[in-house]
């Protein structure tokens, strides 16, 4: 499970000063309309999806296309393993050092301006005879740039899709999201057999021009948000926008506690990274590791839905804590060296519930900033996943080499449960003062 925060983070970005002041208890529609009827009806948000999804499948193709690349160039597994990381660690720093672009200017036209500039740049890194230097640095400025795109998307997200329809919203964008990811396990190598590297790396381009015009044809144009005289920050460098950011998450124990469940994802997400031992030591078959990969993506699926689905709306702020202990249990059963269809199922459960209580997480999050801190805020909250999440791979991996992966998963799981339980009990106690 890849976490996400607010939007396109994409997204998740706010409804208005009133939701803000009640983020816990969103208001119940009066009907209950089907999740994708609900989130669909609204040409913004289908325009927000739409230019997401499309960006997302090219974005896949190219993590793929760039690897092989490298690889075909250099004949080094280090080196197709830097460029590959280089499509996400310069997003640790892009949150909180541009994020805040998304807090100064219209946010649709900053979309579209990344989008036309991203365009560029990939077009030039599929010229044949790029030196390496060159391509690791535009990969490097155009990871940038998708951290603005997302911060930006993440604060338009809310005004596009009021009330209960926003958490609804975020949950179609976590279904879209793990299912690009299924299918890039699934097909991502066969495709790249069909077409060159370099020809991937031109689609890639060719999804943000759709990208842009989607964007620009269906998103309405609005003003960039008005800013107080203490928060305004315009004539200063847009990196102490993150700053204040973090100042301000701080200094909120409601988004303290709300950002501290979100990031107690990147704990469940050890077992994903350890996939591949883990199949060689309960049944060492390749279909095995795909499998256990898809595991967790596929109960994201199932958790997103089901949650928004079913799950009445004024329950759903209460239970997160609880989800977020549970999602622990499941991995605990590990340690008991299941087979592999069992492992499976254990790690589809705990991908469902841990998506299940982190969308909500989000939603409350998101709600609690005021839109004209939003951009930054959320684009701060994204580094920090990001860090969590490659801080508990890593050290999964040692683990792993230490005391096995069955035993990892185990653990991975008491960690999350004593972390989650912390976190549940912060947030309980905050929640009074968040809604008022």
């Amino acid at each position: 499970m890849t976490g996400r925060i607010g939007g396109d983070t994409g997204d998740d970005p706010a409804a208005a000063a009133r939701a803000a002041a009640s983020p816990a208890d969103p208001a119940p529609s009066t009907t209950r309309p089907g999740l994708r009827r609900s989130v669909f009806a609204g040409r913004e948000f289908r325009s927000l999806w739409g230019a997401e999804l499309v960006s997302a499948v090219g974005d896949q193709l190219a993590r793929l296309a760039l690897a092989v690349l490298v690889y075909e160039q250099t004949d080094s597994a280090s080196w197709s393993a830097l460029v590959y990381a280089l499509t996400f660690l310069p997003a640790l720093a892009g949150g909180i050092l541009l994020g805040g672009l998304a807090d100064r200017y219209r946010r649709r036209e900053l979309m579209v301006a990344v989008d036309v500039v991203r365009l560029v740049l990939v077009a030039l890194m599929a010229l044949p005879g790029l030196p390496l230097v060159v391509l690791c640095a535009l990969l490097v400025v155009v990871v940038l740039l998708s951290s603005v795109h997302s911060a930006a998307q993440a604060a338009l997200l809310p005004l596009a899709l009021p009330g209960e329809m926003y958490e609804r919203g975020l949950a179609v964008r976590q279904i879209t999201g793990q299912a690009v990811q299924l299918g890039a396990f699934a097909g991502g190598g066969l495709l790249l057999v069909a077409i060159a590297p370099r020809t991937a790396l031109l689609v890639n381009a060719g999804t943000f021009l759709v990208s842009a015009v989607v964007l620009r044809a269906g998103v309405p144009a609005r003003p960039a948000p008005e800013r107080s005289a203490d928060t305004d920050q315009s004539r200063g460098p847009v990196v102490r926008d993150g700053v204040a950011a973090v100042r301000e998450i701080v200094a909120d124990p409601a988004r303290r506690a709300l950002l501290a469940l979100v990031l107690l994802v990147a704990v469940y997400v050890v077992p994903e990274a350890i996939a591949a031992p883990y199949s060689a030591a309960v049944e060492n078959t390749p279909i095995g590791t795909g499998l256990l990969m898809a595991a967790d993506p596929a109960g994201s699926v199932v958790g997103a839905f089901a949650f928004q689905r079913f799950v009445p709306a004024h329950l759903r702020s209460r239970l997160i804590g609880v989800l977020a202990v549970l999602a622990g249990v499941p991995l605990l059963a590990c340690a008991l060296h299941p087979g592999l269809w069992t492992s499976v199922a254990l790690w589809v459960a705990s991908g469902a519930l841990s998506t299940a209580y982190m969308v909500q997480a989000q939603a409350l999050f998101v709600r609690a900033t005021p839109d004209a801190r939003r951009g930054s805020v959320v684009g701060v909250a994204a580094s920090c996943l990001l860090a969590a999440q490659g801080l508990t791979v890593f050290l999964g991996g040692v683990l792993a080499d230490h005391i096995g992966p069955a035993n990892t998963v185990a653990v991975a799981g008491t960690v999350g449960m004593a972390l989650a339980a912390a976190a549940a009990l912060a947030w309980r106690s905050a929640r009074p003062r968040a809604t008022g």
